[in-house]
């Protein structure tokens, strides 16, 4: 691949795409790739998705942004819809996952200081938790590979291993603002925290008088099958950060809260030069009005369930090369026996994209509008590239 002036952040695959339909993306050669990783979980409409395009084709031609100096009515619709449709009663809008969990933070500790509480900072994370790549998400997740290289740890985290509550019960102390968990952790591998662990939480935060914060950056607006996968647990929470599908691929973050935990955040204490503009709006009140109907999530579930019941049958034939299936909806972890890099780039080979993770898992996060007949074209083409790894393994062992 030939240099560019690009930060070189990225170890990206030497292939570009011009165009996509639906669950399909081409390259300029005319090549097309069956994408299965859905911008990681960002794409939740598809590749031109014909409302979206129309609603930010009208938008663009009216008005694309005027900064958050003067009210938005569009941004204030959106956020009624949010609102509506959660926990939620306030709604803040920037630009990332991310941003949306540097939001999450600051009006957790905002609550406690307006409360009387100003030492009460601190917030409990879970091992293999991402929040994001800020210094105070980095320090949140707590991954040393991440944190490596860019001096002190930001301070108020306190982490604890995944699933334990007892160690969950014993960090808690005068200076605890919050709990943050994700419902699924993602980047770590597709590992789904228990329905009654998340209740255990939301009874931990209400007898302590912490707030409960959700990051629902990867598993939010319809990723499980529900528009959130906290309500798979009957729990609500304090605070959520979302990100990656509200805006169908336009970027777009958002922080969603009760009127209670949002009562710090006053004028000049937060703010957005980008967040919620125009486009933004226009992309994400199309998102939600797809998403949000019954029948597309009842048809998520019903998609998520044949994916995870096919790619069972993957590691029943390939037992040499997968191991287990987890995960919810579409929102599907496939752990992989030989290394997961391998294994992306042999389904790559075969025009199927899928994006790695911890714990040597592949993740699955296809658009959610895939048919059926492109799920079973989706395990076909693992199948075979199962077979290839299988085949080169053979002949490695021959040599």
């Amino acid at each position: 691949m030939s240099q560019s002036a690009l930060y070189a952040t990225f170890a990206r695959a030497d292939v570009a795409f011009e165009r996509g339909e639906g669950s399909w993306l081409y390259t300029a050669d005319g090549d097309a790739y069956l994408d299965m990783m859905g911008g990681v979980a960002v794409n939740a409409l598809g590749h031109a998705h014909p409302r979206l395009v129309a609603a930010l084709k009208a938008q663009a031609e009216k008005l694309w942004h005027v900064s958050n100096v003067f009210r938005i009515p569009e941004q204030e619709a959106v956020a009624e819809k949010l609102a509506d449709l959660t926990f939620a009663d306030r709604v803040f809008f920037c630009n990332s996952g991310a941003e949306a969990l540097e939001c999450a933070i600051k009006t957790a500790r905002r609550y406690h200081f307006v409360n009387g509480r100003p030492e009460r900072v601190r917030i409990v994370t879970f091992e293999g938790a991402f929040h994001g790549r800020t210094l105070a998400t980095l320090a949140a997740g707590g991954q040393e590979k991440y944190l490596e290289g860019f001096g002190p740890k930001a301070g108020g985290f306190d982490q604890v291993p995944f699933g334990d509550p007892e160690a969950l019960d014993a960090i808690i102390g005068p200076e605890t603002a919050a709990i943050l968990v994700e419902p699924i952790q993602g980047e770590s591998g597709v590992r789904p925290v228990e329905p009654q662990m998340l209740r255990h939480l939301r009874e931990l935060c209400d007898r302590h008088g912490l707030l409960l914060v959700f990051d629902e950056v990867q598993t939010g607006m319809g990723r499980t099958g529900k528009l959130f996968a906290h309500e798979w647990a009957g729990v609500t929470p304090d605070v959520m950060a979302v990100a990656k599908g509200i805006g169908g691929g336009f970027p777009l973050g958002a922080c969603l809260a009760t009127e209670a935990a949002a009562a710090g955040m006053t004028a000049g204490t937060h703010g957005s030069t980008f967040g919620g503009n125009l486009l933004a709006m226009a992309a994400a009140g199309t998102v939600i009005d797809v998403v949000a109907e019954p029948e597309f999530l009842e048809a998520v579930r019903a998609k998520g369930l044949r994916l995870k019941q096919k790619l069972a049958g993957l590691v029943d034939t390939h037992p040499e090369v997968f191991e287990t299936v987890r995960g919810e909806g579409l929102m599907i972890g496939l752990k992989c026996r030989k290394p997961s890099g391998e294994v992306v780039a042999a389904m790559r080979a075969r025009k199927l994209l899928c994006v790695g993770a911890g714990d040597n898992v592949i993740r699955f996060l296809p658009p959610l509008t895939i048919s059926e007949a492109e799920i079973d074209e989706a395990v076909h083409r693992a199948d075979a590239a199962a077979t290839d790894i299988e085949a080169a393994s053979r002949k490695g062992a021959a040599a």
